[in-house]
């Protein structure tokens, strides 16, 4: 009877631990994993050249859709929703965007933001899918929280130039 109650006690310890997890990590923070080249040397400079970094994901800005330029978002890619991507917002909605290697000039529809990543040579973002909806953002990146080495807060950069907001 003692063993079957320690149990039971620690299941719903257990459980109720979960259910705080999960809630934290859906509507406030989480942290996430940075693979690839497309943000470097923001994230995973050529100098680390075998360890990933792991950002602080908060996700209290996706209550009244509150981005800046300049931020680093997450987002679920608007080819393939299984995917994840980190990239900074270039434009906001009523921007209007110099394309990347072009001349020609986009205005950033309602609802919508313009990503790229820091590395354009290794960069899958807007220039090839075009605007992402901002309903696709899952967080906005504020701090590198691993390696040990790198953590410290995520800086706000925006190449001025090619954005216009008349």
């Amino acid at each position: 009877m003692g063993t079957q109650n320690i149990l039971w006690n620690y299941s719903k310890k257990l459980f109720t631990f979960g259910l705080i997890g999960l809630t934290v990590s859906d509507r406030y923070a989480s942290v996430a994993a940075v693979r690839g080249a497309s943000m470097s040397p923001t994230f995973n400079p050529p100098s680390v050249a075998f360890m990933d970094d792991y950002v602080l994901v908060e996700k209290t800005c996706l209550m009244n859709y509150k981005f800046s330029h300049g931020d680093v978002v997450i987002f679920s890619s608007p080819i393939n929703h299984k995917e994840r991507h980190i990239k900074r917002i270039i434009a906001l909605p009523g921007d209007w965007i110099g394309i990347r290697h072009s001349s020609d000039v986009l205005r950033i529809p309602e609802g919508h933001c313009w990503v790229e990543g820091d590395n354009p040579s290794s960069s899958l973002d807007s220039n090839s899918f075009g605007p992402v909806p901002l309903g696709l953002v899952k967080g906005r990146v504020t701090n590198i929280v691993w390696p040990p080495q790198r953590i410290g807060p995520v800086e706000r950069k925006v190449p001025e130039a090619r954005i216009s907001s008349h």
